[in-house]
């Protein structure tokens, strides 16, 4: 891979894309909406002279054409807001799908795991595909609209991620009792403190995404993206207190809680269906992984902490 292009590309995981692929000497356009945050990765890149940016809309697929006709690989990462994908995000897959086919490009999506529904098994490629949420069926529509044979020349692949923590991450479950900790406030946790769950650190991800993209033979499925183990949110607490010197209250959320505070919160209200999963802690494989591209990068939890806390204590 010489050239690639990030859609979404200041978001949480656009970013650690964009760095992993400098950081192989790939030639990058960071594609997005908004000037002032794609300057802003600019000069967190120093004006990396292979990185580029370029304005466009991702629902309007003649803006992308451009940014994409050069690149070997674009990289899907932008997203719609919990309350609008039931009325966008078949239409974000149908407009990069139809720029990625009109050029005749690779293209990957970074995508979660609600098409899975309730686990019932360490969850590998081939778990079922069985929602029983409105997300996870909007879910898999996506993926069907994707791997629809309608595409004659694109080439697509899925990434799916659990939550996940990083130094750029912005929506995760896990964002608000970091950021709370860090700033030395009163927070909140969303889910079971003691249910031990899978978390991805986000360069780790980006290493996992990138070496997936660059075989040949990885499009036209599925690839599971694991974290470093599991985790529960006590311990996560435990350690970030301890990074961080604060001791101030964290407190967890369950469903009825977080279903009140959704009759005065648009963004809760969309939260409610999905607590599932902080409740079961879903586990992907990554036996996958392993066998067809190599050792899974697991940065040690602590480490993953320390890089992350330190960026949002000093932001």
């Amino acid at each position: 891979m010489k050239k690639a292009v990030v859609l979404g590309a200041t978001g949480g995981t656009g970013q650690v894309i964009v760095a992993e692929l400098l950081s192989r000497d790939v030639e990058v356009i960071a594609f997005g909406r908004s000037k002032e945050k794609l300057e802003a990765l600019m000069k967190e890149h120093a004006y990396h002279p292979k990185l580029t940016y370029a304005l466009g809309n991702i629902f309007k697929y003649k803006t992308m054409l451009e940014s994409a006709k050069d690149v070997d690989v674009i990289f899907q990462c932008a997203n719609v807001k919990y309350q609008e994908m039931e009325s966008k995000l078949l239409l974000l897959g149908e407009s990069v799908m139809k720029a990625a086919d009109a050029l005749g490009k690779k293209i990957v999506f970074v995508d979660g795991i609600y098409v899975y529904g309730h686990q019932v098994a360490k969850g590998d490629e081939n778990h079922p595909h069985q929602p029983h949420t409105k997300k996870g069926k909007i879910r898999v529509e996506f993926e069907q609209l994707i791997f629809s044979p309608k595409w004659k020349s694109a080439k697509a692949l899925i990434v799916r991620l659990p939550d996940y923590y990083g130094p750029t991450s912005q929506n995760s479950y896990l964002q608000p009792t970091l950021e709370g900790i860090a700033a030395g406030k009163l927070s909140i946790f969303i889910g079971n403190l003691k249910t031990p769950r899978e978390y991805v650190y986000l360069p780790d991800a980006a290493k996992m995404i990138v070496n997936i993209a660059e075989k040949d033979d990885s499009y036209g499925e599925n690839w599971n993206i694991p974290g470093a183990g599991l985790i529960s949110g006590k311990e996560i607490i435990k350690m970030a207190r301890h990074i961080t010197g604060s001791n101030k209250m964290v407190i967890p959320l369950s469903k009825n809680a977080i279903r009140f505070i959704g009759l005065f919160d648009e963004f809760m209200r969309e939260v409610v269906e999905i607590m599932y999963l902080t409740k079961e802690g879903f586990v992907l494989s990554g036996e996958k992984y392993e066998k067809r591209i190599g050792a899974i990068p697991k940065t040690p939890f602590k480490q993953g902490m320390e890089e992350t806390l330190q960026l949002l204590m000093y932001k």
